[in-house]
Protein backbone atom coordinates (compact mmCIF):
# COMPACT_ATOMS: atom_id res chain seq x y z
CA UNK A 1 0.00 0.00 0.00
CA UNK A 2 1.55 3.44 -0.79
CA UNK A 3 1.58 6.22 1.92
CA UNK A 4 1.18 9.42 1.51
CA UNK A 5 2.04 12.45 4.06
CA UNK A 6 -0.06 15.92 4.06
CA UNK A 7 1.66 18.85 5.88
CA UNK A 8 -0.82 20.50 7.69
CA UNK A 9 0.02 23.83 8.79
CA UNK A 10 -2.40 27.16 10.76
CA UNK A 11 -3.56 29.13 8.12
CA UNK A 12 -3.74 25.90 5.46
CA UNK A 13 -6.67 26.42 3.14
CA UNK A 14 -8.90 23.71 4.29
CA UNK A 15 -10.67 21.88 1.44
CA UNK A 16 -7.23 21.51 -0.82
CA UNK A 17 -5.92 19.73 2.30
CA UNK A 18 -8.74 17.40 3.25
CA UNK A 19 -9.52 17.00 -0.66
CA UNK A 20 -6.26 15.10 -0.72
CA UNK A 21 -7.13 13.58 2.19
CA UNK A 22 -10.79 12.53 1.58
CA UNK A 23 -9.86 11.18 -2.33
CA UNK A 24 -6.30 9.62 -1.87
CA UNK A 25 -8.04 7.17 1.26
CA UNK A 26 -10.78 6.23 -1.36
CA UNK A 27 -8.27 5.24 -3.26
CA UNK A 28 -6.23 2.79 -0.74
CA UNK A 29 -3.74 4.98 -0.37
CA UNK A 30 -2.73 5.00 3.54
CA UNK A 31 -2.48 8.83 4.28
CA UNK A 32 -0.39 10.86 7.28
CA UNK A 33 -2.30 14.30 7.98
CA UNK A 34 0.82 15.81 9.95
CA UNK A 35 0.80 18.62 11.91
CA UNK A 36 3.73 21.65 11.75
CA UNK A 37 2.34 23.21 14.97
CA UNK A 38 4.10 20.68 17.85
CA UNK A 39 0.18 19.74 18.69
CA UNK A 40 -2.30 17.27 16.48
CA UNK A 41 -4.58 20.20 16.55
CA UNK A 42 -4.60 22.62 13.47
CA UNK A 43 -6.70 25.55 12.77
CA UNK A 44 -7.52 26.23 9.19
CA UNK A 45 -6.97 29.48 7.24
CA UNK A 46 -11.32 29.74 7.26
CA UNK A 47 -11.08 28.58 11.32
CA UNK A 48 -11.75 25.45 10.80
CA UNK A 49 -9.85 23.23 13.23
CA UNK A 50 -8.91 19.92 12.46
CA UNK A 51 -7.23 17.43 14.52
CA UNK A 52 -4.23 15.78 12.35
CA UNK A 53 -2.73 11.88 12.85
CA UNK A 54 0.96 12.94 13.97
CA UNK A 55 3.09 16.41 14.64
CA UNK A 56 6.28 16.16 12.36
CA UNK A 57 8.59 15.85 15.13
CA UNK A 58 7.14 12.31 15.30
CA UNK A 59 7.02 11.36 11.79
CA UNK A 60 8.84 8.08 9.98
CA UNK A 61 9.02 10.15 6.90
CA UNK A 62 11.36 7.15 5.41
CA UNK A 63 8.02 5.41 5.85
CA UNK A 64 6.20 7.88 2.80
CA UNK A 65 6.25 7.60 -0.85
CA UNK A 66 4.99 10.84 -1.57
CA UNK A 67 4.07 14.71 0.59
CA UNK A 68 1.57 16.85 -0.03
CA UNK A 69 1.78 20.50 0.97
CA UNK A 70 -1.54 22.65 0.75
CA UNK A 71 -2.23 25.86 0.18
CA UNK A 72 -4.09 29.00 2.13
CA UNK A 73 -2.39 31.66 3.84
CA UNK A 74 -0.41 31.84 6.37
CA UNK A 75 -0.32 28.36 5.89
CA UNK A 76 2.09 28.85 3.23
CA UNK A 77 3.92 30.76 4.26
CA UNK A 78 4.22 28.56 7.89
CA UNK A 79 5.07 25.85 5.52
CA UNK A 80 8.11 27.36 3.75
CA UNK A 81 9.61 28.27 7.15
CA UNK A 82 9.49 24.85 8.85
CA UNK A 83 12.19 22.94 8.73
CA UNK A 84 10.67 19.50 8.17
CA UNK A 85 8.62 20.56 5.18
CA UNK A 86 12.10 21.90 3.79
CA UNK A 87 14.03 18.74 4.53
CA UNK A 88 11.23 16.54 3.48
CA UNK A 89 10.19 18.65 0.21
CA UNK A 90 14.24 18.61 -0.50
CA UNK A 91 15.43 15.13 0.57
CA UNK A 92 11.79 13.50 -1.40
CA UNK A 93 13.03 15.36 -4.43
CA UNK A 94 16.05 14.34 -4.39
CA UNK A 95 14.99 10.40 -4.27
CA UNK A 96 12.73 10.96 -6.91
CA UNK A 97 9.39 10.22 -4.31
CA UNK A 98 6.20 12.87 -5.33
CA UNK A 99 6.50 16.32 -4.10
CA UNK A 100 3.23 17.92 -4.73
CA UNK A 101 1.89 21.43 -3.58
CA UNK A 102 -1.40 23.67 -4.56
CA UNK A 103 -2.45 26.97 -4.39
CA UNK A 104 0.24 29.56 -3.04
CA UNK A 105 2.52 26.13 -1.99
CA UNK A 106 4.26 25.41 -4.95
CA UNK A 107 6.19 28.64 -3.91
CA UNK A 108 7.61 26.49 -1.02
CA UNK A 109 9.06 24.08 -3.93
CA UNK A 110 10.06 27.45 -5.93
CA UNK A 111 12.15 28.92 -2.91
CA UNK A 112 13.30 25.49 -1.94
CA UNK A 113 15.03 25.21 -5.45
CA UNK A 114 13.31 22.11 -6.27
CA UNK A 115 11.59 23.63 -9.41
CA UNK A 116 14.36 24.28 -11.90
CA UNK A 117 14.13 23.38 -15.12
CA UNK A 118 10.46 21.75 -14.36
CA UNK A 119 7.06 22.89 -15.52
CA UNK A 120 4.82 24.17 -12.53
CA UNK A 121 1.90 25.93 -11.66
CA UNK A 122 0.42 27.87 -8.88
CA UNK A 123 -2.24 30.44 -7.52
CA UNK A 124 -2.11 33.49 -10.10
CA UNK A 125 0.40 36.22 -8.52
CA UNK A 126 2.88 33.50 -6.77
CA UNK A 127 4.27 32.42 -10.31
CA UNK A 128 7.74 35.35 -9.25
CA UNK A 129 8.60 32.67 -6.19
CA UNK A 130 8.35 29.35 -8.64
CA UNK A 131 12.19 29.84 -8.64
CA UNK A 132 13.70 28.47 -12.05
CA UNK A 133 10.18 27.04 -13.09
CA UNK A 134 8.72 27.25 -16.98
CA UNK A 135 5.38 28.42 -15.72
CA UNK A 136 2.12 27.35 -16.69
CA UNK A 137 -1.59 28.63 -16.34
CA UNK A 138 -2.91 24.62 -16.45
CA UNK A 139 -5.14 23.65 -13.67
CA UNK A 140 -2.67 20.62 -12.86
CA UNK A 141 0.67 19.89 -13.93
CA UNK A 142 3.19 16.71 -13.60
CA UNK A 143 6.79 17.19 -14.19
CA UNK A 144 8.04 13.84 -13.22
CA UNK A 145 7.86 13.54 -9.79
CA UNK A 146 6.45 17.32 -8.72
CA UNK A 147 2.79 18.00 -9.14
CA UNK A 148 1.48 21.14 -8.66
CA UNK A 149 -2.02 22.61 -9.17
CA UNK A 150 -3.59 26.50 -8.90
CA UNK A 151 -6.24 25.97 -5.98
CA UNK A 152 -8.86 25.16 -3.89
CA UNK A 153 -11.08 25.21 -7.16
CA UNK A 154 -8.64 22.50 -8.69
CA UNK A 155 -8.45 20.44 -5.60
CA UNK A 156 -10.16 17.39 -6.88
CA UNK A 157 -8.22 17.04 -10.30
CA UNK A 158 -5.11 17.87 -7.78
CA UNK A 159 -6.03 14.78 -6.06
CA UNK A 160 -6.94 12.47 -8.25
CA UNK A 161 -3.12 12.94 -10.32
CA UNK A 162 -1.74 12.05 -6.92
CA UNK A 163 -4.02 9.00 -7.10
CA UNK A 164 -3.05 8.40 -10.93
CA UNK A 165 0.54 8.79 -9.61
CA UNK A 166 0.97 6.56 -6.98
CA UNK A 167 -1.84 3.68 -8.00
CA UNK A 168 -2.53 4.16 -11.53
CA UNK A 169 -5.07 6.19 -13.94
CA UNK A 170 -7.88 3.06 -14.01
CA UNK A 171 -7.82 3.88 -10.04
CA UNK A 172 -8.01 7.47 -10.66
CA UNK A 173 -10.51 7.36 -13.75
CA UNK A 174 -13.03 5.17 -11.55
CA UNK A 175 -12.70 7.12 -8.51
CA UNK A 176 -13.45 10.20 -10.25
CA UNK A 177 -16.90 9.02 -11.51
CA UNK A 178 -17.64 7.34 -8.76
CA UNK A 179 -17.50 11.33 -6.78
CA UNK A 180 -19.41 12.01 -10.10
CA UNK A 181 -16.31 14.64 -11.29
CA UNK A 182 -16.63 15.72 -14.64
Amino acid sequence: MKKLGVFMADGCEEIEALTVVDIARRAGIEVAMISITGEKLVKGAHGIDFQTDIPAEFMDFELLDGIVLPGGMPGTLNLGANKYVLQTIIDFNCKGKLVSAICAAPSVLGEAGILKGKKATSYPGFEDKLVGADISTDAVVVDGNIITSRGMGTAIPFALEIVRYLVDAETAENLGKSIIYN
